[in-house]
């Protein structure tokens, strides 16, 4: 909770990258202590039992613990590695309590539909496993799936929204609506740009990559490798619609407006529970039913994030929806092509050496990533998507090689 308040903090103060960073250490740290301290609790080792349903030994159980305590140390760390940011844009803490500060109440009425908007994702949530409760792997199948979606959400579509909020707030306080609509705009095709073919890749390497992580023997098989590749389809249908909801909810709050995108959260439970079980029986007798509960999930997605820019639109006048579209055509183009080298380059290497080992695991996930990444790139380049010159400008100054 600490680190949070002092990301948004260095955030409004312009300073992206050191907030954006303590989330890789908060990982890192709680991964190396959490090993460490596991190993030590359980006097050097555990064995994990072939029985799912057995309870763990007494040393599986401290290494359990021990990972908690390496979570406590990794949170703390991401804390405490942006207190020198802090100190240096002046913050200092002062051990006072005013409800009556206006500060203070502006976050209090922002805070109460923000909370209500985001325990509707989590109430989503329950509704899913409620729906997969009675297939036997369908929990383990949609959570191993969830996970390998949210990366490109986390990744993106967090990082493009908490950038863009400092801008969108000052813009909206100085009243520059003109240029309010043009920063959303340029955010939303930069998230296109980045989740769309991120989106097409997990579906065509989906078993790939899902082997190469998760089959190491052990509970994993090989026959949930395509369950679990299914599932994750399911899911990244909507991931661009996620993705692009996590710049739209706070451009919302920006115009201090936490009601709207709240209201939208909660219909969208109605939305999830109809689409589950509508999805789930459609698909019951082809026996992927939890990829109905994958689908809805999505099309919780899509739904908020149209519900959403369509009140932007309305709300601003207007978000550069032709330019947004054209955008989009084009990255859709790319993509397509970009999925199509992905498929072929993965389908000889399957065929070729098979996922024998890790080290082809690797081989016939990495290459093409590689080449389906290099041709998405130059297609969108030869389509003039305006995004890819600004991502290459971008990084050039971070190497010292930009003008």
């Amino acid at each position: 909770a600490l680190a949070a308040v002092a990301m948004g903090v260095l955030n409004t103060k312009g300073i992206l990258g050191v907030p954006a960073s303590a989330s890789t250490v908060f990982n890192i740290v709680s991964i190396l202590f959490g090993l460490g301290i596991a190993y030590w609790l359980s006097g050097g080792g555990w064995i994990k039992s072939a029985d799912r349903n057995a309870i763990p030994e007494f040393s599986a159980q401290w290494a359990i613990i021990g990972m908690a305590i390496g979570t406590l140390i990794g949170g703390a760390s991401q804390f405490l590695m942006q207190l020198p940011s802090l100190f240096k844009v002046g913050f200092r803490f002062i051990p006072t309590l005013s409800f009556t500060d206006e500060g203070v109440k502006r976050v209090m009425a922002l805070m109460a539909p923000a909370v209500i908007g985001t325990s509707a994702v989590q109430i989503n949530v329950l509704v899913n496993t409620f729906f997969v409760s009675d297939i036997e792997g369908g929990i383990s199948w949609l959570g191993y799936a969830f996970r390998l979606m949210q990366f490109p959400i986390g990744v993106f579509g967090v990082a493009i929204g908490t950038a863009s909020v400092p801008v969108l707030s000052r813009m909206a306080s100085e009243g520059k609506f003109g240029d309010f609509r043009n920063t959303l705009s340029s955010s939303l095709k930069l998230v296109f740009l980045l989740t769309l073919p991120s989106a097409c890749g997990l579906v065509i390497l989906g078993e790939p990559i899902i082997r190469l992580i998760y089959s190491h023997g052990g509970a994993f098989t090989e026959a949930d490798v395509p369950m679990t590749a299914w599932a994750l389809t399911g899911y990244t249908i909507g991931l661009t619609g996620y993705a692009a909801i996590k710049v739209l909810s706070p451009a919302f709050y920006a115009l201090d407006d936490a009601k709207t995108p709240m209201i939208i959260a909660l219909c969208s439970i109605v939305v999830n529970v109809i689409a589950s079980y509508g999805f789930k029986v459609l698909l019951t007798n082809a026996g992927y039913a939890h990829v109905g509960v994958a689908l809805a999930t999505s099309s919780v997605a899509l739904v908020n994030f149209f519900a959403l820019a369509l009140l932007m639109r309305r709300r601003i006048e207007g978000i550069n929806g032709r330019e947004i579209f054209a955008s989009f055509i084009k990255i859709a183009v790319a993509s397509v092509l970009m999925s199509a080298i992905c498929y072929v380059s993965y389908y000889f290497l399957h065929q070729a050496f098979g996922a024998r080992n890790l080290l082809y695991k690797m081989i016939e996930a990495f290459i093409p990533i590689a080449l389906g990444g290099i041709i998405f790139f130059a297609v969108a380049k030869l389509l003039g998507v305006s995004e890819i010159t600004k991502l290459y400008n971008a990084f050039a100054r971070k190497l010292g090689i930009g003008k």
